[in-house]
């Protein structure tokens, strides 16, 4: 992203699909399902609803823009990046994590639907990931569907 305009990527993603070379990366225990984003000055609180084993959970993280491309750091070596949205339909996220010592990165494809996947999104999703392994999966959503409700 050239500019990234963070006020329009705020509001309700659900998780549609997930991309690495590291498969511990691709089935996590906690299963992401959906992100609520809220934009403050330089911050961005990152609502996540997970589902772990059945059950949904709700955390709230908080980061700071590292520059105006849209990446994030957050707590624990973390960084998100934004690196595609149409802010309407889609978002695909880097993920950065490090984890007992090592560099964990992952693609992740965002829509604002609970229910559909955004067809140009989609195939930006898997021309980004064409030499990356590929794990797409419309998760059922209960927990991104709770976290969506709490928030209207």
């Amino acid at each position: 992203m050239v500019d990234l305009d963070r006020q329009k990527l705020g509001g309700f993603w659900r998780e549609v699909g997930v991309a690495s070379d590291q498969s511990l990366v691709l089935t996590p225990r906690n299963r992401v399902e959906g992100l609520f984003l809220t934009m403050n000055r330089s911050n961005l609180t990152v609502k996540v609803a997970y589902n772990i084993s059945g059950s949904c959970e709700i955390d709230r993280v908080v980061g700071s823009e590292i520059d105006t491309t849209g990446k994030f750091t957050f707590p624990g070596h973390r960084e998100i990046q934004v690196l595609d949205t149409d802010y309407e339909g889609y978002a695909i996220l880097r993920v950065s994590l490090m984890w007992r010592g090592r560099n964990f990165h992952v693609l992740k494809y965002f829509t604002r639907s609970l229910e559909d996947e955004e067809r140009l999104g989609f195939w930006r999703f898997r021309e980004l990931t064409a030499d990356t392994g590929l794990y797409l999966a419309a998760r059922p959503g209960r927990c991104a569907k709770l976290l969506k409700e709490e928030l209207i």
